[in-house]
C-alpha cells in the first residue's frame, strides 16, 4: 500500500514546524507528515556546532508567533534556540508527525493522477508516498557542504583546517593561534567565542569588510514589558517593537545609505582602540543592507579587538604555507588552526529536482508568486524567509497563506491550484535584490521574480502582511480547477 497524505512537509526546521502548527490550527482536517532527512529536528540550529553559534535576529521575531519567547534576552545561543524549537514541536504534538532519516530523492506531479508521487530514501530502503500538496520547508543552503574555495597550498599547511558547517566537536583549540577567513555573520560570532573559551590569539582575515552593528543582547524594553505586563501582552509588545525597529532601521539604511554608513562607522570607532583604521577594516565598498548587516551583541567583537585578543587583517591570500597563510602583501599569518568561514552553498528544495508528468522542470524559467509558489507548478509551496529580518516572520506568513489556499479549495470544490506565469505583462527580475557571494554564485540557477505584485519578492514584513495575510486568495494569478478522477484512489 502506498501511503497518501493531504500535505507532505519536507524539512523539520523552523519553517517545517511553522507549517505543521498552522495546518493543525487552521486546516485541522488535513493529514500531514514532516519528512526530515537528518536524525534530529531543528535544521540550522541542530546542524551547526561551532563555538558561539547564535541568532543574528532578535528572538521575539525569530520565535514563533504562536509560542512567545519569554526571556528578555533578544540574542540567543544555538542550544537555547534548538530547545525552543523542540519544545514548540512537543507542546503541539508536531513531533509525533516527524519522520526522521527520510530523504526525498524525487517528487513528480501527475496531471492524470492529480497528486505528487514522492520517492523517499529511508536509509534501509526506498519507499513511495503520495500527497495532494507538496510543501518545501528545506531552507536555502546545502546542508552537506559549505562553500570553501580552493586555496593554493592548503595541502602544505601543517595545522588543522576547519569549515564552521563541519566543526569537529572534539577540536582542541585551547591556547592555539587561529586565523578565521571571512567577515560574515559566522566569523563575527566565532572570534569572541573562541577567545572567551580559551583560544590563543585569533585573527579575522578578510578580503573585504562587512558592516557590523552593535546592540545589547538583553532588550531593556523587554525587561520592562516582562516585569509589568501579562505574558501575552508582553509578547505582543516585544514582538512588535522588534518588527518596527528592524523595519525602520532597514528602510532608513536604504533611503539614506550615507547616514547609516556614518552611524555604523561611528559606532565601531567608539568601541575600537584609539587610531584604529575603521574605514579599512569595517567600511565596505557597498551600501548598508546590500548584504546582510552583521550583529555584534554588546559590541563583543570590538571589545575583543580592543583588549588585544583578536585583530583584523584586510588583505588577499597568496598561498597557504606550512606555518599559516602568506598574504599578497608578503606578510605571513602564523596559525595552528585555520577556519574557513567562507559561507554557504545556496540550494533550494534541499537539492531536489521536482518533475511535472515525468519531465524535468527548468526552475530558471519560472516566476515566484508572492515569494512562496512557482508559476506552472501545481499544489506546491516553498518557504523562503527574509534576508533583512528574521526568517520566521516570513515562514509564518507562508504557512498561513498555504492554509488559506487549502481551505479555499475545500470550500469551493477545487483540488488543484497553479500560479499562471504573467508573460510579457510583467518584466523578469532576479530572484532577490541581494548581493552576498552565496546568492550571486547561485543566481543563474534560481527562479525569477517579477516587476510588480504579486510576482515581486518582497523584503518588507509590513507590506507582506497586506499582500499575503490580507490579500485575497482567488486573485487573477492563481488558477483553481477541479480534477476528481484520482480522489480516493
Amino acid at each position: 500500500m502506498i501511503e497518501h497524505l493531504d500535505v507532505l512537509i519536507v524539512g523539520a526546521g523552523i519553517s517545517g514546524i511553522s507549517a505543521a502548527w498552522h495546518l493543525q490550527d487552521r486546516s485541522p482536517s488535513k493529514t500531514y507528515a514532516i519528512l526530515e532527512r537528518r536524525e534530529n529536528m531543528g535544521g540550522t540550529w541542530d546542524l551547526f556546532k561551532y563555538p558561539g553559534i547564535r541568532s543574528d535576529s532578535d528572538m521575539f521575531t525569530l520565535g514563533f508567533r504562536f509560542k512567545p519567547w519569554t526571556s528578555a534576552k533578544a540574542i540567543a545561543d544555538g542550544p537555547s534556540i534548538l530547545s525552543y524549537i523542540k519544545d514548540a514541536a512537543a507542546e503541539n504534538g508536531i513531533d509525533k508527525n516527524i519522520r526522521y532519516n527520510h530523504r526525498v530523492v524525487a517528487a513528480d506531479w501527475s496531471d492524470a493522477d492529480n497528486r505528487w508521487t514522492v520517492t523517499v530514501d529511508t536509509g534501509d530502503e526506498e519507499i513511495t508516498m503520495t500527497c495532494s500538496f507538496f510543501f518545501a520547508t528545506t531552507g536555502y543552503y546545502n546542508y552537506d557542504e559549505g562553500y570553501s574555495p580552493e586555496f593554493p597550498g592548503s595541502a602544505d599547511f601543517a595545522g588543522t583546517i576547519v569549515h564552521p558547517q563541519h566543526w569537529p566537536e572534539d577540536l582542541d583549540y585551547a591556547g592555539k593561534k587561529i586565523v578565521v577567513i571571512g567577515s560574515g555573520a559566522t566569523a563575527i560570532t566565532l572570534i569572541p567565542a573562541l577567545v572567551n573559551s580559551g583560544a590563543g590569539h585569533v585573527t579575522m582575515l578578510q578580503r573585504s569588510p562587512s558592516y557590523v552593528g552593535s546592540l545589547p543582547d538583553v532588550d531593556p524594553v523587554a525587561v520592562a514589558a516582562n516585569k509589568y505586563l501579562p505574558e501575552n501582552v508582553a509578547h505582543v509588545v516585544n514582538r512588535w517593537k522588534a518588527i518596527i525597529f528592524s523595519t525602520a532601521q532597514y528602510q532608513l539604511a536604504r533611503k539614506f545609505p550615507n547616514y547609516m554608513r556614518k552611524t555604523l562607522m561611528t559606532m565601531a570607532k567608539r568601541r575600537l582602540p584609539e587610531g584604529y583604521d575603521v574605514e579599512k577594516h569595517f567600511g565596505p565598498s557597498y551600501n548598508p543592507w546590500d548584504q546582510r548587516l552583521c550583529l555584534a551583541p554588546n559590541g563583543d567583537l570590538f571589545k575583543t579587538i580592543r583588549k588585544g585578543n583578536a585583530d583584523v587583517v584586510t588583505d588577499t591570500i597568496d598561498t597557504f604555507v606550512p606555518e599559516g597563510i602568506k598574504l599578497a602583501s608578503g606578510e605571513v599569518l602564523d596559525a595552528d588552526i585555520i577556519v574557513t568561514a567562507t559561507g554557504l552553498n545556496m540550494q533550494l528544495l534541499g537539492g531536489l529536482a521536482p518533475t511535472l508528468n515525468g519531465q524535468p522542470i527548468d526552475l530558471t524559467s519560472l516566476m515566484t508568486y508572492k515569494g512562496l509558489m512557482f508559476s506552472g507548478i501545481p499544489n506546491f509551496a516553498i518557504t523562503f524567509g527574509y534576508t533583512n529580518a528574521s526568517w520566521t516572520l516570513k515562514a509564518d506568513l507562508v504557512s498561513e497563506f498555504v492554509c488559506r489556499v487549502l481551505n479555499y479549495m475545500d470550500d469551493n470544490g477545487f483540488d488543484r491550484v497553479v500560479p499562471e506565469h504573467p508573460g510579457a505583462a510583467v518584466s523578469e527580475l532576479p530572484f532577490m535584490d541581494f548581493a552576498p557571494g552565496y546568492f550571486l554564485r547561485a543566481i543563474d540557477q534560481l527562479p525569477k521574480s517579477g516587476s510588480r505584485a504579486p510576482w515581486r519578492l518582497k523584503q518588507n514584513y509590513l507590506l507582506d502582511l497586506r499582500l499575503i495575510r490580507q490579500g485575497k486568495v482567488d486573485d487573477e494569478a492563481l488558477h483553481f480547477t477541479k480534477h476528481r478522477a484520482a480522489v480516493g484512489v
